[in-house]
């Protein structure tokens, strides 16, 4: 199928659907697949039982909060059981052609399974992404994620699909990825927001100019949540003198669910293959949409592994309402995760509130890492921070003027802010960066 590349959409028909015909058609794959997974999944059979509730009742698309949740933890505790997918798998093993895992940074990694439709529909996922931040067949795509396991991989192949020249990168050190930017001059590369920057220095600090030595024109970032905090990006953006633009995805679900347009007001979500909730995170209370929660999304087309009300632990709102690009598919923005945020003097503190505040700074380098540790039974935070080689200013300036721009911005400032040289903090890394400490003991004996 020829498409006309001046045509923004990859599929206009599904991206501009009415409101009305989407959560149709939402509905009827919602009924399905819940009958699905109830039939096919001993897990669902137990656990729908257990709570009173058939495939029948779901009538209306409101009618999936009648539903239980599920979360990572009931994908460690059944897989495995049964069979070598697992519990909550729908589909025998000779029908799945592709498993990814996550990464285990919150316990035991976890399996993905795909059948062949699944996977299909996956990459044609990917191809829309692609499409909608410009990318066009006679793009050349630098794949820089790793290609170990994890569900973003196989992502290429969408790039493929829409006949871009791919370059399978993976996980190149920094001086070999320069050198593929510098020699086969591709237009766009794919990986990490904090190592996007990073390399944006290293090629500077080495005598190559992104803007004037190398050919990026468009940067996808994913994994963290820089690329949707408007500093980070614009820090990347600077370097590199290209377009940066943020994607999310989520190993239970496949690789990139959700992916930013030329509004970059949010990302917009796959809404053909998920349907998404906002939960309260404490209570598990049903919001309205554009209220601030935890995100919970059901998986409408993906039989291999049905995920039916998944908790995924991120924090976010959805916002329904059409985007001045002509989508309709809702977008999301992203504050967090539930297991970073910390709580200072009654106000909730994201990692990505603190990492705004930083990169809008001058004399500092953008590298920082955050210390959560208890003082008098009360949380508190430090910040530590890089000042750059040429700044005239003492630490001390430094460390007050950054304490007093964190308590304007997020209305707590931090117990102390350390400042150390250029390249003092071990926070720099080819693939996700450790940011975040957290040094409280959460058990007292009293």
């Amino acid at each position: 199928m020829s498409r006309d590349i001046n045509n923004k959409f990859w599929d206009e028909e599904l991206e501009t659907l009415p409101r009305e015909e989407l959560e149709k058609r939402q509905l009827e794959d919602l009924k399905e697949i819940v009958k699905f997974a109830y039939e096919n999944a001993p897990y669902y059979k137990r656990s729908f039982d257990e709570a009173g509730v058939k495939p029948e009742d779901i009538k209306t698309l409101k009618d999936i909060q009648k539903f239980p949740f599920i979360n990572k933890k009931t994908q460690r505790d059944t897989q495995g059981v049964g069979s070598f997918l697992g519990e909550l798998a729908a589909v025998p093993e000779d029908d799945v052609v592709f498993i990814s895992t996550s990464s285990g940074s919150t316990g035991v990694p976890t399996m993905s399974p795909f059948t062949k439709k699944d996977f299909d529909e996956f990459q044609d996922t990917e191809s829309r992404w692609f499409w909608q931040i410009g990318m066009r067949p006679n793009d050349r795509y630098v794949h820089a994620l790793n290609f170990s396991l994890y569900v973003g991989g196989p992502d290429v192949i969408g790039a493929q699909n829409l006949g871009a020249l791919c370059i399978w990168g993976g996980t190149l050190p920094s001086e070999r990825l320069l050198f593929v930017l510098k020699t086969y001059k591709p237009t766009v590369i794919w990986t990490s927001p904090s190592y996007a920057w990073q390399l944006g220095e290293k090629a500077l600090k080495s005598g190559i100019d992104p803007k004037k030595d190398l050919n990026i024109k468009k940067i996808i970032v994913a994994g963290e949540l820089g690329g949707s905090i408007d500093a980070t990006r614009k820090a990347i953006e600077d370097i590199w003198g290209a377009e940066v633009y943020d994607f999310y995805g989520l190993s239970d679900i496949f690789g990139a669910c959700a992916a930013m347009c030329e509004a970059k007001d949010g990302l917009h979500i796959a809404e053909n293959h998920i349907l998404v909730e906002t939960i309260d995170i404490h209570t598990g209370e049903i919001l309205e949409p554009g209220e601030v929660g935890e995100l919970v999304f059901t998986t409408l087309r993906k039989h291999a592994r049905p995920l039916i009300r998944f908790r995924t632990g991120d924090i976010g709102r959805i916002d329904n309402t059409k985007c001045s690009c002509g989508r309709t598919h809702g977008r999301i923005h992203i504050l967090g995760r539930k297991d970073d945020m910390f709580i200072v003097s009654a106000v909730n503190v994201f990692p990505s509130d603190i990492e705004a505040v930083i990169r809008e700074q001058d004399g500092i380098t953008g590298e920082y890492l955050i210390r959560i540790f208890e003082r008098d039974f009360t949380n508190k935070y430090a910040v530590e921070i890089e000042k750059n080689s040429d700044n005239p200013k003492t630490d001390e300036e430094v460390a007050a003027e950054v304490s007093a721009a964190l308590k304007a911005r997020i209305g707590v400032k931090p117990a102390r802010v350390v400042v150390h040289p250029d390249g003092g903090l071990d926070t720099r890394s080819e693939h996700k960066s450790k940011r975040v400490i957290d040094e409280r003991n959460l058990e007292y004996v009293i």
